[in-house]
């Protein structure tokens, strides 16, 4: 699936100022590369151009704070290597096929189309309001069997692949010289304690499957092997090399994927096309709750929805780069609350101001910010940027210098959209409210003509009740001189 209008970010042509241009050897984007252990410069195999493929959902369920760290830390580097200049070719996968969704259709008792429709809309969705741009294609695994089965031959072919007792195509792992590189795993300890079941078929207990035969009552293809449908591995190097070449610049996803997927990714990818498959690996860090694991046997499963009942989605996407994308990210109530009362702070600075282009007062600051972002997308030390022009954007409004105020409430601006923030209208901000929020707009505005009616007729004390339940319920008043506004606390 191919979406348009995404490759040329026009940000910082807007309020920001000139556009970002690719790195040059003065500004050098760095980044930890999974393969090699060490943070790299970043050189693209074709000046001004990179190839970057992301393991997107499997959609039988709505998307959980985990897909959200990943949703929107490739959103983030996304969003800057455009505002740099680059033309970015951005492929984010679905799993459309799959045992988990074969199950969960057969207990919803909906065909399985049905149910992954359903949730590709519902992941949509949820990326949407949390300010993630499309990718340039979403391929869909069903959409590429005939690349996938392509790719399997040819494994065959190379002596790397076999059919076992049971129907399956298995990757002999043995065959692949470097199997583990990625996860820093050796066979010899991956092999230790293993062992091969009486009815198993591989020939090796770390060898897996490439497709799968066909079982009564689930969906298949024809292949040469036999009806069947493929295996999950096989999907991301198939629809990753078809979009972006045998070799590409940079592959991402939660290091939840590093070992085994992307371990086998490498395998099979290299075997069947014997190039180097990528040169850049990036693995975002784990979501945890209160300091332990994210599960649904330990009862701290959220998903994005139960999220957004009670915090807007841009404090949710604060609130995820606001920690370095390789560390742990602990999700509880503070930490979303403390994503509230930052957001807050930078949206008062840019609070009755008409951002204007910033010119060459935005330059140190742009600077500051490039210099945060090329060491291996450092978004704390990004957001420290925008915390300290903000608070240069509030002294200036302080003094007779509302020129300049505007100008850097403009560099602010654009800073804060190369990481998808500070879009919003202040005021919008201010009363936006989570999904669940008891009490909405049309509601609080009714209240607060009641409180004028009062203060007209002189009944402070009914005015002060209305002000003080208002409070109570989350929403502060401010007066001025042009009427009363209103934001949610």
């Amino acid at each position: 699936m191919r979406y348009h209008g995404t490759l040329h970010f026009t940000t910082a042509r807007t309020a920001g100022g000139p556009a970002f241009h690719p790195q040059t050897a003065e500004s050098m984007l760095n980044l930890y590369n999974t393969l090699t252990r060490q943070k790299e410069p970043f050189h693209p195999m074709e000046p001004g151009k990179v190839r970057m493929y992301v393991c997107g959902m499997t959609v039988y369920d709505y998307c959980h704070l985990g897909h959200a760290r990943v949703l929107v830390v490739f959103d983030m580097v996304y969003r800057y290597l455009l505002a740099r200049g680059y033309e970015v070719t951005y492929v984010r996968n679905i799993t459309d096929i799959d045992d988990k969704i074969i199950r969960r259709a057969a207990e919803n008792c909906e065909p399985i189309d049905a149910l992954t429709a359903r949730f590709i809309q519902a992941m949509h969705e949820d990326a949407d309001a949390l300010g993630v741009l499309r990718p340039t294609y979403e391929p869909r695994a069903t959409q590429h069997v005939h690349d996938i089965l392509h790719m399997i031959q040819r494994l065959m072919d190379r002596g790397y692949a076999y059919v076992g007792e049971n129907g399956d195509v298995y990757y002999s792992v043995s065959r692949f010289d470097g199997y583990g590189r990625l996860s820093g795993r050796r066979l010899e300890d991956l092999r230790a304690g293993e062992r091969v079941a009486p009815d198993e078929s591989k020939r090796d207990p770390l060898d897996f499957v490439l497709w799968k035969a066909a079982k009564p009552g689930e969906p298949a293809w024809d292949s040469p092997w036999g009806p069947g449908r493929p295996g999950w591995h096989i999907e991301c190097s198939a629809m990753s090399t078809h979009y972006l070449g045998n070799h590409f610049d940079l592959h991402g996803g939660g290091q939840d994927l590093q070992f085994p997927h992307h371990e086998n990714e490498i395998a099979q990818s290299e075997a069947a096309t014997c190039e180097h498959f990528v040169n850049y690996w990036m693995h975002n860090g784990f979501v945890r709750v209160d300091e332990e694991k994210m599960s649904k046997s330990l009862g701290n499963f959220f998903t994005v929805r139960q999220v957004l009942e009670h915090y807007r989605p841009e404090e949710i996407r604060y609130f995820i780069l606001g920690s370095h994308y390789r560390s742990p990210l602990n999700y509880n109530d503070q930490a979303l609350d403390a994503a509230r009362s930052a957001l807050s702070r930078l949206y008062t600075a840019l609070r009755g101001l008409e951002p204007a282009h910033p010119g060459d007062a935005g330059a140190a600051w742009r600077e500051r910010f490039n210099a945060a972002m090329d060491d291996d997308f450092n978004t704390p030390e990004a957001l420290s940027v925008l915390f300290d022009l903000a608070r240069e954007v509030n002294r200036l409004r302080q003094t007779d210098a509302a020129g300049e105020a505007a100008r850097l409430a403009g560099c602010l601006k654009s800073l804060g959209e190369t990481l998808g923030l500070l879009q919003a209208d202040p005021e919008g901000f201010f009363q936006q409210g989570g999904a669940g929020e008891a009490m909405d707009a049309a509601e609080i505005e009714a209240l607060i003509q009641q409180r004028l009616e009062a203060r007209k007729r002189r009944d402070f004390t009914e005015a002060d009740r209305i002000r003080d339940d208002l409070k109570a319920r989350g929403i502060l008043l401010e007066d001025g001189p042009e009427g009363t506004t209103w934001r949610r606390g």
